[in-house]
């Protein structure tokens, strides 16, 4: 007799499933369970497709999928409808794929059941309330998945995963290094019970290294079954007190990469349902822990490159204290183009000649953008300047050489249509003897500094183009000094821009942090400023806080340190303002607003700034060189004191002019006279100087309090 006579008496349908041309062949039972006329036919999938119920259809797509990827039948329950959409009859389905390369067939039977009854549990494709369960359970576990950041968190939501009906105990993950299985992760065991899987051979029989070799699942409904087809492993197993396994291949990019095991306490019949669930969540944890790697691999290379590319400012040079801070921005790799550095320059000696305490080099930078060929270019002109400070050359040379390096090496494309690249600059010499600072800048903000009794001066310096732009750059050089006790802050705009700010905004905010600080513990200021911007721990966090970043930071922070008690110092400004910068008048006017930010005497400190701006446009007016202001604040026997001098190059001396009504000049020396408590002028070796003073009332307060 033949096996399709053996069906038919059994009321059993044949049916076959060519996915690669989309036929489907049915004997006469198959064709007369779907509602057709009982015999042999070859129909196109569309036309199988209409005889099943729409929600059953979608169903059954999903467990041949399933069938396919894992090896194993393919079951389901069908309705049948008619050509009037009523339900005829329901059917079982059981197939086997046939796998060809890429296409498959699928070999199975259908045969009539009995009608699922109102109010039953089983849990079978057409159980809405089931599969409603499932779909959400799978919403969660996939948000929650993605929402981990690593291997932990990772591992710790796929422990919480309470699956809709068959919640498993017992949770691993293995990995693969080499030709040896790894435990990632587990749960519902005791520390220490990965002992015996922690290095197993991918050859060794135990269901995990299966799965990693073929990259097909495998379940285990009861002991027995695990005992007959892993009886070497299966007293491993034994003492954990399971009834049911699955073992699901991590695939990522058709590469397995490892296992996911999940052990119940309570029997486990692993319906197609059941399996395609924790297939999905195999998928979703693959996906995930892939991730996670990626994000830590990212973060390890990022620490490691800020440990080379960053300095390590260690102890060893008396009479400063130095701290810094690097915030990459978040997203991605975490190391962009800031940078800062200290050098020590050669020799010993200060550029007076004298035997001195030596002198260092400070520099701070930002490369345009915030990819790994920011990070690269910032390497490689870090290098340049550190080489170029080791020979000895004054802060305009260094970065007039740093910016002809910087333009040779991104003239034209990059490979990546963004044309060249340039960086600003900030670099400055210390006298660690004198405290003179010498600065050069390449369109980098100007440095702070916050003196004694925590008055915040932003320094004003003279400055060029960003480094790479224009090879032929000249760098003017600016000369402060730094008293003992102050402290001189330099940073990138992404400490002032950060959070909405642009540079005169998020300097104000800056400004507020530095004064409010007792300028002693600098580790402790550095951590002020960046924790400011970015919250506490900022400057070593990653994770969801670093995606808020919108900008690198570097800050950097010097200290002179006195040897012992130091009387109180001067309240001082210096700055030069070059006759092809005019609009400097301005800064100068403001550079005197913050230094008598706390003066009570409103009137006078109006009176200071007019003559200030008087004395510097004469200078530029009527001379050909650049005008030198200094500014000082002192305490006298009864109150303090201001004290400004403007010197230039011209010998020729000032005289008192009486201008007419309509006269547009010569009304300088006039004004001082008026307004000023005492003025003069003096000739100098080359040039000369003229100054005024006034005293605050003794009511006001200050340092003489």
């Amino acid at each position: 007799m033949r096996t399709e006579d053996v069906l038919a008496a059994i009321a059993t349908g044949l049916w076959r499933w060519d996915n690669a041309s989309g036929i489907v062949s049915l004997d006469a039972e198959a064709a007369r369970l779907l509602g057709l006329p009982a015999e042999s036919v070859q129909l196109t999938e569309a036309a199988v497709r209409s005889r099943f119920h729409p929600v059953d259809w979608n169903e059954i797509d999903g467990v041949v999928n399933l069938a396919v990827a894992e090896g194993t039948l393919a079951e389901a329950r069908l309705r049948i409808m008619d050509e009037q959409g009523r339900v005829i009859r329901t059917v079982r389905s059981r197939s086997k794929p046939l796998i060809e390369g890429n296409d498959y067939q699928l070999v199975g039977t259908l045969q009539e059941v009995a009608e699922q009854q109102p109010g039953t549990a089983a849990h079978t494709p057409i159980t809405g309330d089931w599969r409603r369960s499932r779909e959400a359970f799978l919403l969660d576990a996939g948000r929650a998945l993605a929402e981990a950041r690593s291997t932990a968190e990772v591992l710790r939501v796929a422990a919480s995963l309470s699956m809709p009906g068959f919640s498993p105990d017992g949770l691993a993950v293995f990995g693969v290094a080499g030709d040896r299985l790894t435990v990632i992760g587990h749960h519902g065991h005791s520390q220490g019970d990965e002992g015996p899987f922690s290095s197993m051979g991918l050859d060794t029989d135990y269901p995990a290294a299966e799965v990693v070799r073929t990259g097909r699942a495998i379940y285990l409904p009861t002991p027995e079954e695990y005992l007959r087809r892993y009886s070497t492993t299966w007293p491993l197993a034994q003492r954990f007190g399971r009834r049911s396994w699955a073992f699901v291949p991590l695939v990522v990019a058709g590469r397995t990469m490892g296992a996911w095991m999940a052990a119940f306490k309570h029997p486990v019949a692993f319906t197609p349902d059941e399996r395609s669930v924790l297939t999905t969540v195999a998928r979703m944890l693959a996906q995930a822990l892939a991730r996670a790697g990626v994000a830590e691999s990212e973060r390890e290379l990022s620490l490691g490159l800020q440990r080379t590319m960053m300095p390590v400012l260690g102890p060893g040079i008396p009479g400063i204290q130095v701290a810094a801070r690097y915030v990459p921005t978040g997203g991605g790799l975490q190391v962009g183009g800031d940078w800062y550095d200290m050098i020590r320059l050669p020799g010993g000696h200060t550029r007076a000649g004298g035997r001195g305490a030596g002198r260092i080099a400070l520099v701070i930078g930002d490369v345009q953008g915030h990819d790994v060929r920011a990070a690269g270019l910032m390497g490689q002109l870090r290098i340049a300047l550190r080489a170029y400070a080791s020979e000895g050359h004054r802060p305009d040379a260094v970065l007039s050489r740093a910016s002809r390096f910087l333009y040779g090496i991104t003239d034209g494309d990059d490979g990546e249509n963004v044309g060249p690249r340039f960086a600003t600059c900030l670099y400055l010499e210390v006298d660690l003897e004198t405290g003179t600072v010498d600065i050069a800048r390449a369109g980098h903000p100007d440095p702070a500094v916050r003196m004694n009794d925590g008055t915040v001066l932003l320094r004003p310096t003279a400055g060029g183009l960003p480094l790479g732009i224009d090879p032929d750059t000249d760098y003017p050089t600016t000369r402060l000094t730094l008293e003992p006790g102050e402290t001189l802050m330099i940073c990138t705009d992404g400490l002032l821009e950060t959070g909405g700010h642009d540079l005169d905004t998020g300097w104000e905010r800056v400004k507020e942090l530095l004064e409010s600080h007792d300028g002693e513990d600098l580790e402790h200021l550095a951590d002020t400023l960046v924790e400011a911007v970015h919250g506490p721990g900022s400057h070593h966090t990653t994770g969801p806080l670093a995606d808020r970043r919108e900008d690198d930071i570097a800050v950097l922070l010097l200290s002179r340190r006195p040897a012992g008690t130091v009387a109180e110092a001067p309240r001082r400004t210096l700055m030069t303002i070059a006759q092809a910068e005019p609009e400097r008048i301005a800064e100068a006017r403001e550079q005197l607003r913050q230094l008598l930010h706390d003066w009570k005497d409103e009137d006078q400190l109006d009176s200071a700034v007019l003559m200030v701006s008087e004395m510097v446009t004469n200078v530029l007016v009527h001379t050909d060189g650049d005008a030198l202001l200094v500014a000082e604040v002192a305490c006298g026997e009864e109150s303090r004191r201001l004290r400004v001098e403007v010197s230039d190059q011209s010998d020729e001396l000032p005289h008192k002019r009486h201008p007419g009504e309509m006269a547009s000049s010569g009304r300088g020396l006039l004004l001082m006279e008026m307004l000023a408590d005492a003025w003069g002028f003096a000739p100098r070796g080359e040039g000369k100087s003229i100054w005024f003073e006034l005293n605050e009332p003794p009511s006001g307060k200050g340092c003489c309090e």
